[in-house]
């Protein structure tokens, strides 16, 4: 951007944007070194927003602008590699994308040409320019092609030089890794940054730091399934750990006992919240980071991965006037996106929406959301028996994991509230007899059960290398099946491309929606157990996990042998 430029700061004065006292204080921090410019003077005052001035740009010199931050879709490693990363860092461009087959960049200044016919010589190829902000495309730059020198490589051999005197399994001292916090470029800090960084860029939703007997192992949990990955030399193990600890707050002189913590860290320009768990192993401490992207949870249903038919499903559950809906599945099969989109689909101003989490993972705006912490009593039931007394429309608990919580949501939803909640259970029909085997009375269970959905993760196909799949007689056997039952269907498998590595990008649910009935209830009444319900519920229409897993196979979504994977107990 021409932030120097008077052209700039002039016109916004004659528009009235900003005041002359306000261009006079901006001026004075560029003179003082607090900033570059009086244009940046002015943001940091906050007299006007880059934003704001991007846009005048733009219509000044009849371009479009480019927003990274909004962006969601990540840009694709073929148009990265098109333009090598020391052309991006000498012209501080960014390419965003292409269109047929001219190539979008972004550039942070409208009258400079000179830039983007260096670009379109260099490629052979035509070229078109976008605004965006200076900032964005630096942190963009950094993102895609690394920040200059801090390549994995690179910043592992700057390790090894400053830390000779280090013998392997030698402790890092607490107060150094303090201090080395303050200086934003030492090795170790552009380390560990850049572990957390990549995680991100791969779409991982863990990363797990494993100390071995005789190595340091870094793994990333991408689309659900570890993969592991270059990992740095053992003796920098207590040094990453120490750096880890302390970016988390937990207590660096503990190492018996195991420790939770969170760490915020800005990954694009996107603020990412990981939360941390430490364990002490036999060879080191083991550190789990798990990676909460807010905008991963503020989806929609439709984008969930529901079917029309389960949609329609759904949408009827979501505005039942009260009763409970539960959702359940392992740890991570993303029941916590699921509930809070649907919390999300209901927060209008109009409704009291309460949470009760443990912990709360990410900050909905609308909903009030209680932190469960039972070491000062504050446990799931002390915290729905207090946010009953405040008059709540729709109300959702974590988990219902005793009989004392189940019975007081019980009674929330017989006295008029919609109540949502979790349980871990294989399947749906399961957490009926789950809730009678905490002492839970059967006529409160099927008087306040409304609906149950069972739920998975699978991998959704790349659509870019997707190809015809003849499924084979072993996946026909795995699942159960005779050929026949799959005549007229049409599968599909990926075969690895440079935009997904692996045949698939990204996740989807799978689904078993159970709506109880009368004769539900009398089974309940009769202390059925789990089997005789399910039959009961399949005849009923009920579609199992695994039915759903292969229509959306057959539709080209996820493959067969996902299916199988997830799905390999359930029944026939």
């Amino acid at each position: 951007m021409i932030e120097t430029d008077d052209f700039v700061v002039d016109y916004l004065v004659n528009q009235g944007l900003v005041t002359n006292e306000q261009v006079e204080q901006a001026k004075q921090k560029a003179e003082a070194g607090d900033v570059d410019s009086t244009l940046q003077g002015l943001y940091q005052i906050k007299a006007i927003t880059e934003p704001e001035v991007i846009q005048f740009l733009a219509a000044e010199y009849g371009m479009d602008t480019y927003d990274f931050y909004s962006t969601t879709e990540r840009i694709s490693p073929e148009v990265i590699e098109l333009i090598p990363a020391e052309v991006v860092r000498r012209y501080k461009i960014m390419p965003v994308g292409l269109n047929g087959q001219i190539l979008r960049i972004a550039v942070s200044d409208p009258t400079d040409v000179d830039s983007v016919d260096a670009v379109r010589y260099l490629l052979k190829m035509e070229v078109e320019s976008v605004l965006a902000s200076k900032t964005q495309i630096e942190q963009a730059i950094n993102y895609y092609y690394g920040s200059g020198d801090m390549g994995v490589d690179t910043v592992l051999q700057d390790l090894t030089e400053t830390t000779t005197e280090l013998t392997v399994g030698s402790t890092m001292d607490a107060t150094i890794d303090s201090n080395a916090n303050e200086d934003e470029s030492a090795p170790l800090i552009r380390l560990v940054s850049l572990i957390i960084l990549e995680a991100f860029r791969t779409r991982s939703s863990d990363i797990h730091i494993e100390p071995l007997e005789k190595r340091f192992r870094i793994r990333y949990r991408i689309d659900g399934v570890l993969n592991e990955v270059e990992s740095p030399p053992k003796y920098l193990q207590n040094q990453i750990l120490s750096r880890l600890k302390l970016m988390a707050g937990m207590d660096l002189s503990e190492h018996r006992i195991p420790q939770d913590g969170r760490i915020r860290f800005n990954a694009m320009g996107r603020e990412l919240d990981l939360r941390v768990s430490d364990l002490p192993t036999t060879h080191g401490e083991s550190i789990v980071m798990r990676i909460l992207d807010k905008s991963g949870v503020m989806l929609g249903i439709s984008e969930l991965g529901f079917m029309e038919d389960d949609q329609n499903m759904i949408n009827k559950i979501i505005n039942f006037p009260d009763g409970i809906f539960l959702v359940t599945g392992p740890t991570g099969s993303g029941k916590t996106t699921s509930l809070y989109s649907f919390l999300h689909a209901l927060n209008q101003p109009t409704r009291k929406i309460i949470t009760a989490e443990d912990p709360v993972e990410y900050e909905l705006s609308g909903i009030n959301q209680v932190q469960v912490n039972t070491e000062i009593n504050m446990t799931f039931a002390a915290v729905l028996r207090a946010m009953l007394r405040q008059a709540p429309n729709i109300i959702m608990v974590g988990e219902i994991r005793d009989q004392e919580t189940g019975e007081i949501a019980i009674n929330a939803a017989l006295t008029g509230h919609l109540v949502f909640s979790t349980l871990h259970t294989n399947d749906a029909p399961s957490a009926i007899t789950r809730l009678l085997d905490m002492g839970i009375k059967p006529f409160l269970v099927a008087s306040s059960v409304r609906a149950i959905m069972a739920q998975r993760l699978v991998r959704r196909l790349c659509k870019t290398c997707r190809h015809p799949h003849e499924i084979t007689d072993d996946e026909i056997d795995r699942l159960k099946a005779k050929r026949e039952d799959f005549e007229g269907m049409e599968f599909m498998e990926g075969s690895g491309c440079s935009e997904c590595k692996k045949g698939y990008k990204g996740r989807m649910g799978i689904y078993e929606i159970f709506i109880l009935d009368d004769s539900i209830h009398n089974l309940i009444y009769e202390l059925a157990d789990a089997g005789v319900i399910r039959r009961r519920a399949m005849q009923l229409g009920m579609r199992t996990l695994r039915e759903d897993g292969i229509r959306k196979a057959a539709a080209g979504i996820t493959t067969i042998q996902e299916v199988i994977r997830l799905t390999v107990n359930d029944e026939a």
